[in-house]
């Protein structure tokens, strides 16, 4: 049976060049990167070098990158890590409704601790509006935090002219960028961000590896404490292999984004205009244009989304119903929500999400199966057939 991977929104497969990288890592090179001897000098040279290739793809300087377990560890430790270092200062924070749950659940867990927070509205497309994050500060606001693009629709988010709007008012700007780096280009600069998280498993790099991006100057409190590494910013050994392989990941992303981006982006549209057009009661969630170029995402009414996924996980298509980390969750989507979507479009949700092995004739084959699942799935429908009487 034909296997295709449609769930790289979800995790991605380890690309083999990085994995040949990181081999040495494991069992030739493997001091502890903190000890002063030739085996521990030699790791650390390893993840200085790391540290650079991802300096230099974010527009950072070296010494602001800090490497983390992965992206809810750099979301924790940037949105905890920001309201106790200036609590001093104000106790507000602004964020989106649309929000990965790392970013969400540590604001409702600082709730708990007399914070305040403000979740901004986002439009039918899944957009936040600058107008009404400058709306929502006050004059204890210390930090907001924006996703660079929607895990489950895509979206991507007018994060310059948000960062630009926190800067001009003395306030820190986190953007969550998991789902963005190495697909699309990203420079802090450009984008007015003071602390960025990002994930190394989300472009074919290894899994239990992140960094989190603090610009020179930004006063945060570490989330864990113990030793001195990552300049006592954040305590344990270094997993060498893995921010080595991260490092390798990023710099094969940007040597290749240019034609990845073109590649997927065209397979995204033939996904999508093909899924539109061939299944009646179709809607595409998300900006038909201003969304990452490997996300599709559709609702398909009076179809249940799980049905869908075991369905056309026996044809051996693998894809979700969106984020990977609330799969087991019964309740609709937070994001197909906040869009507008009524509950029973929201259950009936696909996520496609590309990666660099999808093919075109990956894309056909889901275009010829799809539809007959969902046929399939609704003639069991007694709302279906009281539709197209």
């Amino acid at each position: 049976m034909k296997k295709i991977y449609l769930d790289n929104a979800a995790t991605t497969p380890t690309d083999r060049r990085v994995l040949e990288a990181m081999v040495p890592f494991f069992i030739e090179v493997y001091g502890n990167p903190s000890s002063l001897h030739a085996f521990g000098q030699e790791a650390n040279h390893a993840i200085e070098d790391a540290r650079y290739t991802l300096a230099s793809c974010i527009g950072a300087k070296p010494e602001e990158i800090i490497f983390t377990s992965g992206g809810t560890e750099s979301n924790n430790c940037a949105i905890k890590g920001v309201a106790y270092a200036r609590h001093e200062k104000g106790n507000h924070i602004i964020t989106s409704k649309i929000e990965h749950h790392a970013i969400l659940e540590p604001c409702h867990f600082l709730e708990k601790q007399g914070f305040e927070v403000s979740y901004i509205p986002v439009d039918k497309y899944g957009l936040v509006d600058p107008a009404d994050v400058e709306k929502a500060i006050t004059e204890r606001t210390i930090l907001i935090s924006i996703m660079h693009a929607n895990n489950e629709i895509g979206t991507i988010q007018p994060i310059g002219e948000i960062g630009k709007i926190a800067r001009g008012r003395g306030i820190y700007f986190h953007t969550d960028a998991v789902q963005t780096l190495g697909h699309i280009p990203i420079d802090v600069n450009e984008l007015n961000v003071d602390i960025l998280s990002a994930s190394g498993h989300k472009l074919n790099g290894p899994k239990g590896v992140g960094i989190l991006y603090v610009k020179k100057g930004i006063r945060m409190l570490p989330f864990m404490h113990g030793g001195d590494q990552e300049q006592q910013r954040r305590a344990s050994t270094h997993n060498v292999p893995g921010i080595v392989g991260f490092g390798k990941a990023v710099e094969l992303a940007k040597e290749e984004m240019g034609k990845e981006i073109e590649k997927l982006t065209s397979l995204r549209d033939t996904l999508f205009e093909g899924i539109l057009s061939t299944i009646e009661f179709t809607h595409l969630n998300g900006h038909r244009t201003k969304r990452l170029p490997n996300n599709v995402n559709i609702s398909i009414a009076y179809v249940e989304g799980e049905s869908m996924i075991l369905n056309l996980d026996m044809e051996g298509i693998a894809c979700s119903t969106g984020s990977a980390c609330t799969s087991s969750s019964l309740e609709p989507s937070h994001v197909l929500m906040a869009i507008g979507l009524p509950h029973e479009l929201a259950h009936g949700s696909l996520r496609f999400s590309l990666g660099r092995q999808t093919s075109e004739d990956d894309i056909d084959y889901v275009l010829t199966v799809l539809p007959g699942t969902v046929t399939k799935l609704r003639s069991m429908s007694p709302l279906y057939k009281k539709e197209v009487k």
